[in-house]
């Protein structure tokens, strides 16, 4: 989609209920939602982290940004990711803990993006973390400059591939709470995309759906 045309849907964006864990369930393992509707969060007493859903144009057209984060000793190692991370004090508010860790994490100063409105948190069991996730737009073409000790790959995808429903799979994997189990994912390129990212992803294609 040509970025200009995707500016005028914005404001239709922000008007929209968000569907929350009906459309996060569409893309997680039937293991996480049995965990997810029985499990007492507020007893875990959950860490809290922010993310980006950022948009921004190239070539004109408009793009998402992920990150495929370093292999490291934990839980998500590797995985595909929205730019984010972990609240810290000093932030105040989740906005800006999403705004600084993007701007740490991809190189993206908070003075270039503009956040549109916040989607569902959502709990990862796995880590214990509580993420608020927030969808952002720039206006102008992104230069990266990745942080090499978290990053290891940065993906563009285009939106009208993310809309496609061809990048839709069901695989095999082994998680850190089951052995070779069905999941849904997205298929981006060589890259499986599922668990918490691919379940906010679902919400924010979900909501794209109502507008576009």
């Amino acid at each position: 989609m040509n970025f200009q045309d995707f500016l005028e849907y914005v404001p239709k964006l922000i008007q929209v209920e968000l569907p929350a864990s009906e459309a996060h369930y569409k893309m997680a393992p039937l293991e996480r939602i049995l965990e997810l509707n029985t499990i007492e969060i507020e007893k875990k007493n959950p860490k809290n982290a922010a993310v980006m859903m950022l948009f921004y144009p190239k070539n004109g057209k408009t793009h998402l940004v992920l990150i495929v984060r370093n292999s490291y000793e934990g839980v998500h190692s590797a995985q595909i990711a929205f730019p984010g991370g972990k609240y810290e004090i000093e932030d105040l508010i989740f906005e800006n803990t999403a705004l600084r860790e993007t701007h740490e994490e991809i190189g993206i100063h908070p003075e270039n993006i503009q956040i549109i409105m916040p989607f569902t948190r959502i709990y990862i069991p796995p880590s214990n973390f509580m993420v608020y996730p927030f969808l952002g737009i720039c206006k102008e073409k992104l230069v990266f400059n990745p942080d090499v000790n978290e990053v290891a790959k940065i993906i563009e995808l285009p939106l009208s591939v993310f809309l496609d429903d061809e990048i839709l799979i069901n695989t095999k994997m082994t998680t850190s709470y089951a052995k070779n189990i069905s999941i849904p994912a997205f298929k981006i390129d060589e890259h499986i995309v599922w668990g918490a990212t691919a379940m906010m992803l679902s919400e924010l294609k979900e909501v794209f759906k109502k507008v576009l």
